[in-house]
């Protein structure tokens, strides 16, 4: 069986013999460290892919995301009170002056409650508040905010399926068809097998409208050394909303680099 080894759902494997039940689950969670990575933090460099590569579309792109637990599960449901804060940056280190073309800041609070079948922790439910802006000013500034219901769902040990949709509120000026190129909700399927030396994920960005469109995630890690939590990380970006600067311009990105990860499976 496999048990969370933060309150944010994401788990470790206990030795063969170990039995829990959804109290000493709830202690698991109670007793992890209130402050852990939330989403993927990586630092990775690469060009496009279709249009030739060059100076402007060559770029680095990082991300540092954090969850801070405020509380127990004495709240109701048996839920966790979160803060949330995810930054993603796009960096063209080829260009004169290496500008930081696009700041995205992501903060949010929530709440997250594990999931049990059977005395089985399957994964976890959460509600989320959240903002996200580019920080700029004038024809530049890009904002929206969301209301978040997502899950993280365990088919086996080794393959978890994923899910959110949000109710928009977009308050940005210059952004009011965000939705079209940003998506509505997203869905995906994450793989590591218990050795956790090689993992894989696909995320699908559903972007407003009847027809298929998708923003597709493809990443693909492998850890360096057995005992550390790096990895070798590769991300393909495709279709729109990777940045909120050029949300509504086409991207086809391929980069690599290196990436740090929550104990088990990752949040999108």
């Amino acid at each position: 069986m496999f048990v969370p080894s933060v309150a944010t759902g994401q788990i470790v494997a206990p030795s063969r013999d170990a039995v829990y039940d959804v109290d000493s689950m709830r202690r698991e969670f109670d007793n992890a460290p209130y402050f852990g990575l939330y989403k993927d933090n990586y630092f990775i460099f690469g060009p496009s892919i279709g249009p030739k590569a060059n100076k402007s579309n060559t770029n680095v792109k990082f991300q540092i995301s954090v969850a801070q637990r405020l509380s127990k599960s004495v709240l109701p449901f048996n839920t966790y009170l979160f803060l949330f804060y995810t930054q993603k940056c796009f960096w063209n280190v080829l260009q004169k002056s290496m500008p930081m073309t696009d700041l995205n800041f992501n903060p949010g609070i929530g709440l997250a409650r594990p999931l049990f079948v059977k005395d089985r922790f399957i994964g976890k439910a959460i509600f989320l508040i959240e903002h996200e802006s580019n920080g700029k000013a004038g024809k530049m500034s890009r904002s929206w905010n969301k209301i978040t219901f997502g899950a993280n769902i365990l088919i086996d040990p080794t393959i978890m399926v994923h899910g959110k949709f949000w109710i928009p509120i977009v308050d940005g000026e210059n952004n009011r068809d965000i939705l079209r190129y940003s998506g509505i909700y997203q869905m995906g399927l994450s793989y590591m097998p218990p050795s956790k030396r090689f993992g894989a994920s696909v995320v699908l960005v559903k972007r407003k409208g009847w027809n298929l469109n998708y923003n597709t995630i493809i990443e693909l890690n492998y850890r360096l050394f057995k005992a550390e939590n790096q990895y070798f990380f590769m991300q393909y970006y495709n279709g729109y909303g990777e940045g909120l600067l050029e949300y509504n311009k086409f991207h086809s990105q391929l980069r690599v680099g290196l990436v740090i990860k929550p104990q088990f499976f990752s949040d999108y």
